[in-house]
């Protein structure tokens, strides 16, 4: 085999290997809160603890996101991403042999720092396995494959449930990540930057999730404890402390987790905050949705039907996405941006309405406004957050970005957990009807989503300018990537313009 052809299976089993562990790593996250009413009625563990299982996978996945790529640069991206890969595996068999709620939280915590080094480690790999158009054209696919499996996630997992048990998913993503280990073991050169500091930012990384995890913990216990018991304001106390010392930390540290001079570009804030609120508001509404389908005193959808009536939020949001790059570029993003969650608005305050009496097909109208607006806001946030600065600061800014939808999803589910939980034990507690108590408690969560969409309108309106990208088939890819990961467009600093 020439030299030529060698380089190009090379780069082939790059691009099969990442593709197909950020296809199944995304299926599986967006499964996982179909699954929860069968794995509550398994292990005896509530809904409520469960939440866990979604929020801690999404907690750690933001405190490891920017870390795990570090590491990958330093210590080699094969390597930590065959960590990953390895870390993801052991999570999978703990869960599917889970006999406890329990058990199945600590495989998902330990499965969000699995997931987050296997994309961002994954990522890294394709970049420099490939050039110029290769390279966009490996991405682009990269990207497609993120979004594929988000969407096909919630139907696999129904699908699952009532063909093999809620075992079923992670026994196949146990084996396909090990397929994958095969692949890169046998396809993939070790690479790493030799003009990386070789400082890892551990501080910032556990201050993070230092930060995170009473914040969530708080509003996760705040109906039990009361507001403004000692307790929770002890977490937010002990929240707001380590958020502090994260500040002070990445300040002087050699190679910060955030390089805070990043924070006095307005377009980055403006656009990391939409990127916040859209994750936040998505996992939310998934979550929530998984849980009032499938209750014995609503719609009573099976696991598999439950998949299916979210595919319009799903699917909705994948088709979407390719057509708005050429939106933005003729409208312009921050237009694109405030029309998104203007959409969204109006689907959760729809939503906000909701009766017990309620039947499928008055979620739909809701669900498929949820999904456009998500698409137009986004695609042209994700875009927004490398086009606004320099070409060496691109990395940091995708990293801030990447972050940011792991805080909004975490921050975002546990509130809206919360408030459907309070709403409905204190509906029940006034007497009122199951069905009527749950219908409250999703109405109750949908307002808080609602809320923080127009949020994103009048962000919207405050921010600066930017560049959008030129709509070409590769902006149209990292278009309906966004709602997962950011990823480079032709209005980045140092891309082509792409095909």
């Amino acid at each position: 085999m020439d030299n030529q052809a060698a380089v190009s299976t090379r780069a082939g089993g790059v691009l099969a290997a990442t593709c197909i562990s950020t296809l199944v790593v995304n299926a599986n996250t967006s499964a996982v809160s179909i699954l929860l009413p069968a794995i509550s009625e398994d292990t005896g563990t509530s809904v409520t603890t469960l939440q866990w299982a979604v929020t801690g996978y999404s907690l750690v996945g933001a405190a490891v996101i920017v870390t795990s790529g570090s590491l990958g640069d330093v210590f080699g991206r094969k390597r930590v991403f065959q960590l990953g890969l390895l870390l993801f595996v052991i999570s999978c068999v703990l869960i599917a042999l889970a006999q406890t709620g329990g058990m199945v939280i600590a495989g998902r915590v330990i499965q969000g720092a699995a997931g987050a080094t296997i994309l961002a480690c994954g990522l890294s790999l394709l970049s420099v396995a490939n050039d110029g158009e290769e390279q966009l054209r490996a991405v682009s696919l990269w990207g497609a494959a993120a979004a594929v499996g988000a969407a096909a996630g919630p139907l696999l997992g129904g699908l699952l449930v009532d063909f093999t048990g809620w075992q079923g998913l992670f026994w196949i993503d146990a084996i396909v990540a090990v397929l994958c280990m095969v692949l890169t073991f046998m396809t993939v050169s070790e690479s790493r930057d030799p003009n990386r500091p070789r400082s890892i930012d551990y501080a910032g990384t556990v201050l993070i999730a230092a930060t995170l995890t009473p914040l969530i913990f708080a509003f996760t216990k705040s109906g039990d404890w009361g507001w403004l018991s000692a307790a929770t304001l002890g977490c937010f106390a002990v929240s707001i402390a380590a958020g502090y010392a994260f500040i002070v930390v990445e300040g002087r540290v050699a190679v910060p987790l955030l390089d805070l001079a990043l924070l006095r570009n307005r377009v980055l804030v403006g656009s990391t905050i939409a990127i916040l609120i859209g994750a936040g508001t998505i996992n939310g509404l998934m979550y929530l949705l998984s849980l009032y389908f499938q209750d014995p005193a609503t719609l009573n959808f099976s696991p598999l039907e439950a998949g299916l009536a979210t595919l319009p939020a799903t699917i909705g949001l994948v088709v979407v996405a390719p057509l708005v790059p050429k939106l933005a570029a003729k409208f312009g993003g921050r237009q694109t941006i405030g029309v998104g969650f203007l959409l969204t608005t109006i689907g959760f305050v729809i939503v906000g309405f909701t009766e017990a009496s309620w039947e499928y097909a008055a979620f739909l109208l809701p669900l498929v406004l949820i999904a456009v607006g998500m698409g137009l806001s986004n695609g042209p946030a994700s875009s927004a957050a490398t086009a606004a600065v320099p070409q060496s600061q691109v990395g940091g800014a995708s990293g801030v970005s990447n972050m940011a939808r792991y805080v909004g999803a975490a921050v975002a589910t546990a509130l809206a957990a919360t408030i459907y939980g309070t709403v409905i034990a204190n509906q029940t507690a006034d007497g009122a009807a199951q069905a009527d108590a749950l219908a409250s408690g999703l109405a109750g969560a949908a307002w808080l989503m609602a809320i923080f969409s127009f949020l994103g309108v009048l962000m919207a309106l405050v921010m600066k300018r930017h560049r959008p990208p030129a709509g070409t088939l590769d902006d149209a890819a990292a278009s309906a990537a966004a709602a997962l990961h950011t990823l480079p467009t032709s209005a980045t600093a140092g891309v082509g313009t792409g095909r």
